[in-house]
């Protein structure tokens, strides 16, 4: 994608000036020497008229070809980066199976492809100038024996002889120039089309005209009939209503696909209901402007990626006009000063200030899980979303940091998804999930007594402990 966005803009700045200097050189230069040869004898205007339909003949069957190959150039180019592109993102997998000339292989196939559109564009161009170089040494040899029969019949003078075969011998590499800047435009015209086609894709996720923000004055969340299906007809959720009360702390619980990812995915409206409706203090979130519905919600993510930027830059992200004792305080509590302290990247910059590397590659899981949390606390939305928020950490730091984070829930409405239901168990309410569909709700102590599936994921869990401990 990051290829194709480059390349696109590239291609269309090059569309721009090539068309500019084309329509100037036809339009001065073709047009000036129609009316010179003219005017010492309309006659010797014949072989250029002749050559100018041969010209444009051509432009009009290679043109075309060499702008179909570089759309294909375009693709096998992003093609080709995508793979190294993911080969070395991927690098440790490559290195844990020892598919490392594996990948080089599939690295080099795409390369060859590549390097296939190139050899078939520079055979276009090749067979262009052979017929360009004919027709241009047809037309010096047809003017230049028209202008001297001409004035062997004293038809014109020596002085237009020497004009019109001096015209033509410039129009030697004029036209050459000129075919070259047909061919790259409309090479480029075939690099926008293809990039277009990936970059300029409408946005599903559309706010209505005049949205109003999301104003949350209690954090009240209601899911209402809603039915969605990823675009597929059937599945996922069909009728699914929740009511989560302001303040409470709801723990989302169930196997791997039981949908608790897309709840929050339609939440935070990722993706639109197909429907029924989700609303916030009676809002319809649909309704409202994106933005302000993310800025009033904090998540913390199992898969914790971070901008490759300083620490201080990640954690303020959160809130960026929050000031440095708020930033301090959100790091206390977080448990993020031990570790920052001793950061340091290739560049001298140490602390808060060094860099984390590519998606912050540079820190364990545990420490980019951290500066998670306290980006999410100095953010303080009054929803909050725990999508399996500690599971990178040790015990010491987990208990730790939960103390914070059972403070930082007071007065918030809080979602927690988690898979270790021992992190849950002292919610307000406990909703277990199954294909969509809520199938038992209530405190930790009323669904074990209902002896469901809570109650044997429970069992499954902590006698999976006991057993080992016999």
């Amino acid at each position: 994608v990051a290829t194709k966005l480059m390349q696109t803009s590239l291609a269309l700045r090059q569309c721009i000036m090539t068309f500019i200097e084309i329509v100037n050189y036809v339009v001065v230069y073709f047009l000036g020497m129609f009316v010179i040869i003219g005017s010492a004898d309309w006659r010797m205007m014949l072989p250029l008229a002749c050559w100018l339909i041969l010209y444009a003949l051509l432009l009009r069957f290679f043109v075309p070809k060499l702008g179909k190959v570089s759309a294909e150039q375009a693709d096998a180019r992003s093609n080709m980066t995508g793979r190294i592109v993911d080969s070395y993102t991927n690098i440790q997998t490559v290195k844990l199976f020892s598919h490392s000339q594996r990948e080089a292989a599939f690295a080099h196939d795409g390369m060859d492809t590549f390097l296939g559109t190139v050899h078939k564009q520079m055979r276009l161009v090749t067979q262009l100038y052979g017929f360009l170089y004919f027709i241009n040494c047809a037309l010096l040899f047809s003017s230049a024996a028209t202008a001297i029969v001409l004035w062997m019949d004293n038809a014109v003078t020596l002085g237009a002889v020497a004009v019109v075969i001096g015209l033509v011998l410039r129009l030697f590499g004029m036209s050459q120039m000129v075919m070259w800047q047909m061919s790259t435009l409309f090479e480029s015209i075939g690099t926008v089309q293809d990039g277009i086609g990936s970059i300029a894709v409408p946005q599903r996720i559309v706010d209505e005209p005049d949205a109003p923000p999301l104003k949350v004055e209690c954090g009240d969340i209601a899911f209402d009939h809603v039915r969605f299906h990823y675009g597929k007809g059937r599945g996922v959720m069909d009728d699914f209503n929740l009511h989560i009360k302001p303040g409470e702390k709801v723990g989302i619980v169930g196997r791997s696909g039981a949908g608790k990812s897309t709840l929050v995915n339609l939440l935070l409206r990722f993706y639109d209901v197909e429907g029924g409706e989700v609303r916030i203090d009676d809002q319809a979130i649909h309704k409202v402007q994106q933005d302000s519905l993310r800025a009033n919600i904090g998540m913390v993510t199992q898969d914790t990626s971070l901008l490759h930027r300083s620490v201080r830059d990640n954690i303020l992200y959160g809130r960026p006009g929050a000031s440095e004792e708020e930033l301090m305080n959100a790091v206390r509590r977080a448990h993020c000063e031990e570790f920052i302290a001793d950061l340091s990247d290739s560049k001298g910059r140490t602390g808060l200030d060094a860099h984390v590397g590519e998606r912050g590659v540079k820190l364990s899981g545990g420490q980019r899980q951290r500066i998670a949390i306290a980006r999410v606390m100095l953010k303080d939305a009054p929803i909050l979303i725990l999508d399996e928020a500690t599971s990178a950490l040790d015990s010491e730091v987990e208990n730790a940091i939960q103390e914070n984070l059972y403070q930082l829930m007071q007065g918030k409405t809080v979602i927690a998804i988690a898979h270790r239901l021992s992190t849950i168990a002292a919610m307000d309410k406990l909703v277990v999930m199954d294909q969509g569909e809520i199938i038992e709700q209530g405190s930790h102590e009323q669904l074990l007594a209902q002896d469901g599936l809570y109650a044997k994921l429970w069992r499954h869990q902590s006698g999976g402990f006991l057993a080992k401990e016999a």
